[in-house]
């Protein structure tokens, strides 16, 4: 049986490079426009990237969340509210974990848009008993806490900054998803193995060291590429002319007397 055609909007949410699809049939959204979307925590406001229309899906389940409606005003001012409810929930998280000595990092608080949960990303070097953090963090907000544990490479992408190539980070922009990088990524492209220049902002190799590997990879494995062949005879060079010679020659008897 052919499934019904739906239209799909291709939508950022906040903190997100990644675009997400989800079902807008029915709802008249355009590329710039702001829709609440369900998402697995709850509702969420994001930017409309893109728009499919008359789309087929394949498979029996359905494969994309749902806009629940068009942003209005009242959606965009919760937005805004939440996000000044924001700075003052990190503010009193990082002063009640230095309190309780925890050895963790706050990188950043969110509020979804109906503010019925505040989330709260963290990196850490292992597992952390947050139960009392949380109890407070209840307390003082009076919403569901949920901790969130990340690691460095999503603590970039959150924080954003610029690399070493004075450009704003690849993960905090553009790039969508985490490759795994390796050292032989680097020797591939006979770069220096130099920590200091591999490294990103984040500590781990840097993600661009990807981009061109394919290309590195091939040449080094085909046997008929240019770096393989034989190198071309060098240039026959011409015979050099005297220049004092040709100058004399090409003088009469009076050029040669002028001073």
């Amino acid at each position: 049986m052919k499934r019904k055609e739906m239209d799909i909007a291709g939508i950022r949410l906040r903190g997100v490079c990644k675009t997400f699809h989800f079902d807008c049939t029915g709802i008249a959204l355009q590329r710039g426009d702001y829709a609440v979307v369900q998402t697995e925590r709850g509702a969420s406001l994001g930017e409309v990237i893109r728009r499919v229309d008359d789309h087929t899906p394949k498979g029996e389940k359905p494969l994309f969340g749902k806009v629940l409606r068009m942003a209005s005003a009242e959606d965009m001012r919760a937005h805004q509210e939440n996000a000044r409810r924001e700075t003052e929930a990190e503010a009193f998280c990082t002063a009640r974990i230095a309190e309780r000595g925890l050895p963790m990092k706050l990188v950043r608080a969110e509020y979804l848009l109906d503010r019925s949960k505040a989330v709260f990303y963290f990196t850490a070097d292992g597992r952390i008993d947050f139960r009392e953090l949380v109890k407070d963090l209840a307390h003082e907000l009076r919403t569901r806490i949920e901790m969130r544990q990340i690691g460095v490479r999503d603590e970039a992408r959150a924080v954003g900054g610029v690399g070493p190539c004075g450009k704003e980070l690849c993960c905090a922009t553009f790039l969508r998803d985490f490759e795994p990088i390796t050292v032989k990524m680097a020797k591939d492209q006979k770069l220096s193995l130099n920590p200091a220049k591999l490294s990103g902002v984040c500590g781990r190799l840097m993600c661009c060291l990807i981009y061109e590997h394919d290309s590195y990879a091939r040449q080094k494995g085909c046997g008929t590429c240019p770096s393989h062949k034989t190198p071309p005879p060098a240039p026959v060079q011409a015979p050099q002319r005297d220049d004092a010679e040709e100058m004399t020659a090409l003088l009469t008897d009076e050029e040669e007397g002028t001073p």
